[in-house]
């Protein structure tokens, strides 16, 4: 466990170069929230059933953009391991020039976290192989069943009665985006050379930095208030839908601050 935390560590000193090195378009930054709330089941010793919803808000909290719900099942098997796999339907609302719409996403996730307590602080690091799938246009563009992983390393402080804070740092990886290879002429402003070679690009697309507080009422209520920093890192390539004209490939750089509040109830 302790040689997989140094590990992450080190991935994530080394993500300011790797991030650095792209070009990109700085798209800003944005203020939103996030607000849900969740039932989970006790079916067993160490088995659980839960389901949540959740809505998100952003443009300073002017606009409701997303909405989602969640259905899935959890195992703990040790003191040390668990396990879960759930589904989750999204619909998000996506305004180009003047046309707004909402379209939908169906998203299955496989989770494994493992944790150790130190003192009064447990360290988890969970790994989150999640499949979404998605209507797209152009499939020189996007991918329809796209792929990632995501590695979250959490501290929490354990030494409260009703508090317990923590802190972590999500990062998500991309492992089936479209790929191309091309020459660029800067003089220019054109692409040449260019070729698709597939769904075979693999890049850190996104990166959180959480903190936070679980406040329990009781053994069947609780919150939690958290705050986030999101880093994005979006590749969006312009073709034809022929797959035989490159217009451009550019990085999308934004990073948003989000608060949000949910609320649990467990039986």
């Amino acid at each position: 466990m302790r040689k997989i935390i140094i590990a992450s560590l080190a991935a994530l000193l080394a993500l300011p170069t790797f991030v650095s090195a792209q070009d990109a378009i700085d798209d800003g930054s944005d203020f939103g929230g996030r607000f849900s709330a969740e039932v989970d089941k006790k079916l067993a010793k160490g088995l659980h059933t839960f389901a949540n919803g959740e809505v998100r808000f952003n443009e300073n909290f002017s606009n409701f953009w997303r909405y989602q719900g969640t259905a899935g099942v959890s195992y703990k098997v040790n003191n040390y391991l668990k396990t879960a796999v759930s589904y989750t339907f999204i619909e998000r609302k996506t305004t180009k020039d003047t046309l707004t719409e909402w379209k939908i996403r169906h998203r299955f996730t496989f989770d494994i976290t493992g944790s150790y307590r130190v003192g009064d602080f447990k360290l988890s690091l969970r790994e989150r192989l999640q499949m979404t799938n998605k209507k797209v246009n152009n499939k020189y563009q996007d991918v329809e069943n796209g792929w990632t992983l995501r590695t979250r390393l959490m501290a929490q402080y354990k030494g409260l009665t009703d508090w317990t804070p923590y802190a972590y740092v999500d990062i998500r990886n991309t492992l089936n985006a479209p790929k191309w290879t091309y020459t660029f002429d800067d003089l220019k402003g054109v692409y040449s050379d260019y070729s698709w070679e597939g769904y075979k690009d693999v890049y850190i697309n996104r990166v959180r930095l959480g903190l936070g507080a679980e406040w329990e009422l009781s053994k069947q209520h609780s919150f939690d208030f958290y705050g986030l920093y999101d880093f994005c890192n979006e590749k969006d390539i312009d073709s034809n839908k022929k797959g035989t004209k490159l217009h451009s490939v550019f990085n999308h750089h934004s990073r948003n601050i989000y608060l949000g509040v949910g609320y649990k109830f467990s039986f």
